[in-house]
């Protein structure tokens, strides 16, 4: 259920976004899909099929390692409410200036910066495997792409001197390909872990042993 679930929800999302790109008039910002003909479908689609994946994901890491992943548990539900807010409130035109718009921006943030703290606290401490490593790999991508979109970003003060906003749109969407494939990822690797939660023997009535008989103790003395 840890690797499934958000596999599922990564492809759903990858889904519903690409049929946005390819069907739709093409935008900036994936949000703005949501303010043309058709869109608001395919974006809530895709925003509630990665908040079920980040759902999941917790549930299972609650199962199988429900002592040292109680903060990757708390982040990965706050981006999941994130994106519920992310689609539930439509963005607005050029900069926010509704109170959709301004729940809509902080939803956003909310998610690109829970996901890759969630992938971080997940990893550390974690053996150098492989899937540890291929998460902290993308931790890494997560903040590195979501600190040159926010460089680049029009509001920002320094896009200007890095002419960003001719490719902070593409920027916003290699932040999001990270943060899916992360969420995969963390799944992938929790699912691979053997580390399951022990459970100590019950001991009952009757698994107790009997005490001895007068006779058989006499004849052990």
């Amino acid at each position: 259920m840890i690797l499934l679930a958000p596999l599922m929800a990564a492809l759903v999302c990858a889904a519903a976004l690409t049929y946005a790109h390819l069907a739709l008039p093409q935008q900036t910002l994936i949000s703005d899909y949501a303010l043309v003909p058709g869109g608001v479908v395919p974006v809530m689609i895709g925003m509630l099929a990665l908040a079920a994946g980040c759902v999941f994901l917790a549930y299972g890491l609650t199962v199988r390692e429900p002592g040292r992943t109680a903060a990757t548990r708390l982040l990965l539900i706050a981006a999941a409410g994130g994106l519920m807010l992310s689609a539930l409130f439509p963005t607005d035109p050029g900069p926010a200036t509704s109170l959709s718009g301004e729940v809509h921006r902080w939803a956003a943030a909310v998610v690109f910066t829970s996901l890759p703290v969630a992938g971080w606290t997940l990893v550390r401490g974690r053996a150098p495997l492989p899937r540890w490593n291929l998460v902290r790999s993308l931790v890494v991508t997560a903040v590195v792409a979501l600190a040159v979109y926010l460089a680049a970003h029009p509001a920002a003060l320094t896009s200007p001197f890095i002419g960003g906003e001719a490719y902070y749109g593409l920027l916003e969407r290699a932040v999001v390909v990270a943060d899916v494939a992360l969420v995969v990822a963390m799944g992938v690797a929790a699912s691979l872990d053997n580390r399951l939660p022990t459970q100590l023997p019950v001991v009952t009535r009757e698994s107790r042993p009997a005490p001895a008989a007068p006779a058989d103790r006499a004849k052990a003395a």
